[in-house]
């Protein structure tokens, strides 16, 4: 429902903020084919860059505590990070285990930088809570699970099926997009 001016006007602020490019994706509707533009996108970017200039906000030696709580001040403007008991126990598991070393990748609400959902804005005087810490190891990173939050990705607060129905005349599915 975006106008072409709109759309312009958000690609060039885009543009014009230092991003590589700024494409349309729409593969919610239209699946991969929707998201071929962004895919090639990405892929002149990953070719324009210098893998040499590419460095972590954090050293990756630094124990996952310190890791996190640099993510918590640096990008999300907290005053600190309390850790759950469980939390705890399974930083000095994964450290242990020889796991330490990895990259972390925070899970929280995406609606504030806190955990608080409401707190809109760029909210201040807020500390992050980490609930647990898990682990993709094949992957490679640890993300701890901050707050009140389900780790499903992409789960609107009101489910797409209430949209869904069948004309009972012509036997056609409408509702999906």
């Amino acid at each position: 429902s975006d106008t072409a001016a709109e759309m312009e006007a958000i690609r060039k602020a885009s543009m014009d903020a230092g991003a590589y490019d700024a494409v349309v994706s729409n593969h919610w509707a239209e699946g991969g084919k929707g998201a071929e533009a962004l895919g090639r996108a990405v892929i002149a970017a990953c070719e324009a860059g210098k893998s040499e200039d590419f460095r972590y906000l954090y050293d990756l030696d630094l124990p996952i505590r310190t890791k996190i709580e640099i993510i918590s001040k640096e990008i999300y403007g907290a005053d600190g990070v309390d850790f759950s008991d469980a939390a705890e126990q399974q930083m000095a598991q994964y450290e242990s285990s020889g796991f330490g070393k990895l990259p972390i990748c925070i899970a929280k609400t995406q609606y504030s930088f806190s955990c608080d959902a409401a707190a809109k804005g760029v909210p201040t005087g807020f500390r992050i809570f980490v609930r647990e810490i898990r682990s993709c190891v094949g992957a490679g990173f640890l993300y701890p699970i901050c707050g009140d939050i389900m780790t499903i990705p992409g789960l609107p607060t009101r489910p797409g099926f209430y949209d869904v129905d069948i004309d009972t005349e012509t036997g056609a599915v409408i509702g999906l997009f």
